[in-house]
């Protein structure tokens, strides 16, 4: 498996991984199809990143980097094809995305998500982000805010 940039390619599978794990566990969103329709102009032109992982050259899972105004970057859109959660992959594309930050000089990852998914808190604490105060929101199902911090 391989962690490559995203090229206008991948967009047709970007969408199609995040449509299938969101609507398995919550409603899609207006920000949700806002973004997953125009990945290229919401995140890549806007000074973002994309990261899809390939198995056999088939797309199996992404990221989003998507630049904040002070400095540092939302993780948003991460998802691994249902075969292949708890394989690590999920590790890999957060530690891709602590890469790509630090290269980029990002001050802080921030990222929203569900307490519904312990899957995803845990990995997320594992790997260095803590807790925020509840923030304003575009997804009805956020209601875990979290960051981490470069020093």
């Amino acid at each position: 498996m391989i962690i490559v940039d995203f090229e206008p390619a991948h967009a047709a599978a970007f969408r199609s991984l995040n449509e299938a794990w969101i609507q398995k566990h919550f409603v899609l969103e207006a920000k949700d199809r806002e973004v997953l329709n125009s990945p290229q102009d919401q995140i890549i032109d806007k000074g973002g990143q994309i990261f899809i992982a390939l198995r056999d050259g088939v797309p199996v899972g992404c990221v989003a980097l998507m630049r904040m105004a002070d400095g540092g970057f939302e993780v948003a859109k991460m998802t691994v094809a249902e075969g292949l959660r708890g394989s690590g992959l999920g590790r890999r594309l957060m530690q891709r995305c602590i890469d790509a930050g630090a290269e980029a000089g990002a001050t802080r990852l921030y990222l929203e998500t569900s307490s519904h998914l312990a899957p995803a808190l845990a990995l997320y604490r594992a790997m260095g982000f803590r807790d925020l105060p509840p923030a304003d929101t575009p997804y009805a199902r956020a209601d875990v805010f979290m960051e981490r911090l470069y020093e």
